[in-house]
């Protein structure tokens, strides 16, 4: 840092901080990411990361809620919950600086990417500010960050040896990601769901594909404003019930809350690695077109799914199954 400026060296500091600060968990980065994309609204990839990290907190939360406690053991739960947060805490610690340094350099009217370096994040990723910065291509730079912070998550999460073994081999995951239980939910006021889902989570370019899918259906002109007004008007908890409370069909609250139901994890960053250096990014990932395989609205698929997960916990008790490990 010895030929950065005094002002320079403030402004990493700070942005260190900041991010710490709102990396606390589920809930601190749900909320961080909206407040940015109220402040910063060309910077789509942040609400979209809001929404899917609201969809983290879910997922976290069913794994003590009504269902999930009387089918799965608490070991195998607790792994899935540090899953869940181990991915969601690296892709803020990866993607938040670069967020506020962005902030900063619309605040002065002046690029300050090269200081992205001193925050660890990838070649691609510096290039595609720099570009954002000359062009203003909205969607481009959605994509990039997709693109970035699955790559973020590959190495130290998905194929971590001991999530790999735990977590992404075991029956539970399969199941899920068999019958697309892995699937981003994006909710309304008026009590309708829409997402997309992906099976074949463990596929580096399957979740890129997803978060491509995501975007188109999150800003699509139509549908934006419903799903703006919910992320507004509903404080983010964890529990589905958020979500629920909007249905015709009025439903109980079968999750508890985040913080009511998990701890503060200490998590620590190990050696970076850049994962652009070797030039793996493949440009299908940037410029394949997208496509909407299945319907992307999803509010009878929801009950469907309930009823099939209330199926399987009847079915387990009937034939006297152990929990799954």
């Amino acid at each position: 840092m010895n030929h950065l400026t005094i002002q320079e060296i403030e402004i990493i500091r700070q942005i260190l901080n900041e991010t710490r600060k709102r990396n606390i968990d589920n809930i601190s980065r749900t909320d961080a990411y909206f407040s940015y994309f109220k402040k910063n609204p060309d910077i789509l990839w942040s609400f979209l990361a809001s929404m899917v990290s609201r969809n983290g907190g879910w997922n976290m939360c069913d794994l003590e809620g009504a269902i999930f406690p009387q089918l799965l053991d608490p070991k195998t739960r607790k792994q899935l919950f540090l899953t869940y947060e181990r991915a969601n805490w690296l892709i803020f610690h990866d993607v938040f600086p670069q967020l506020l340094l962005y902030q900063y350099s619309t605040k002065i009217n002046r690029p300050m990417f090269h200081l992205l370096p001193y925050f660890n994040v990838s070649a691609f990723i510096q290039g595609e500010w720099n570009r954002y910065w000359k062009d203003s291509d909205r969607y481009r730079l959605t994509t990039a960050l997709i693109i970035n912070e699955q790559n973020v998550i590959q190495t130290p999460v998905i194929d971590h040896p001991v999530y790999k073994k735990k977590v992404f081999r075991s029956i539970i995951f399969s199941f899920q990601d068999w019958l697309h239980f892995s699937c981003v939910l994006f909710p309304t006021c008026g009590g309708e769901v829409y997402g997309a889902s992906v099976n074949g989570f463990r596929t580096l370019s399957k979740r890129i594909d997803l978060g491509k899918r995501l975007a188109n259906i999150l800003f699509h002109p139509r549908l934006f404003p419903y799903f703006f007004e919910f992320a507004e008007k509903t404080p983010h908890t964890g529990s589905r019930y958020d979500y629920e409370q909007y249905f015709k069909i009025k439903t109980t609250r079968n999750t508890p809350m985040l913080r009511t139901s998990f701890p503060i994890i200490e998590h620590h960053q190990h050696k970076y690695e850049d994962w652009s250096k070797d030039g793996k990014v493949s440009p299908n990932w940037l410029h394949a077109a997208i496509k909407h395989r299945h319907p992307i609205h999803l509010t009878d698929w929801y009950f469907a799914k309930s009823n099939q997960l209330q199926l399987l916990l009847s079915l387990q008790k009937v034939l006297n199954l152990e929990k799954w490990k």
